[in-house]
C-alpha cells in the first residue's frame, strides 16, 4: 500500500508539472529550465530506485552491464543542459517485466566526471518522457 501511494505521488507531480507546461512537447528542441523540476526523495520512488542508485555509487554491478552507464543524449533538453557525455543512464528493474522496462536513474557526472559521487540524479518513470531529481538528505 505504501509503495502505491509513492507511485501515485510521483505521478501527481510529473502530472502537475506537465499541466503547467514545465516539460516541453517530445518533439520540442526548447530547453527546459532547470528550476521546474520536481524533486523526490527516495523514500518516494520505487525500491529499485534506491538500490540501482547504491548501485551507481558502488560503480556495479549493473543488470545490463551493455547498456547502464551510456550516455544519456538529452536530446528533449527535460534535463539541464550540459555537455554531451554530462549524463549517464541506468536502468530501473521492473519487476515482472521481461525486458529493461521503462524505468531509469539519468546521472551527472559532476566536475570529477563520475556518476557515482555527483550527486546530481534524476528518475524517469516512463522512458525519458519526464523525469523528477532525486532529492538526497
Amino acid at each position: 500500500m505504501a509503495r502505491l501511494a509513492a507511485h501515485l505521488r510521483i505521478a501527481l507531480l510529473v502530472a502537475l508539472a506537465g499541466l503547467c507546461g514545465f516539460f516541453a512537447p517530445a518533439h520540442s528542441r526548447e530547453a527546459a529550465p532547470s528550476a521546474v523540476l520536481a524533486a523526490a526523495s527516495l523514500a518516494e520512488l520505487p525500491p529499485e530506485a534506491a538500490q540501482t542508485l547504491e548501485r551507481i555509487r558502488r560503480g556495479g554491478p549493473f543488470p545490463y552491464p551493455d547498456k547502464d552507464g551510456s550516455i544519456f543524449g538529452n536530446f528533449e533538453k527535460r534535463l539541464p543542459g550540459k555537455a554531451r557525455g554530462y549524463y549517464r543512464e541506468f536502468t530501473v528493474p521492473t519487476p515482472g517485466s521481461r525486458d529493461r522496462g521503462a524505468r531509469r536513474i539519468v546521472a551527472g557526472t559532476g566536475k570529477s566526471g563520475n556518476a557515482a559521487d555527483s550527486g546530481e540524479y534524476y528518475y524517469s518513470p516512463d522512458h525519458y518522457r519526464s523525469f523528477v531529481r532525486i532529492r538526497e538528505p
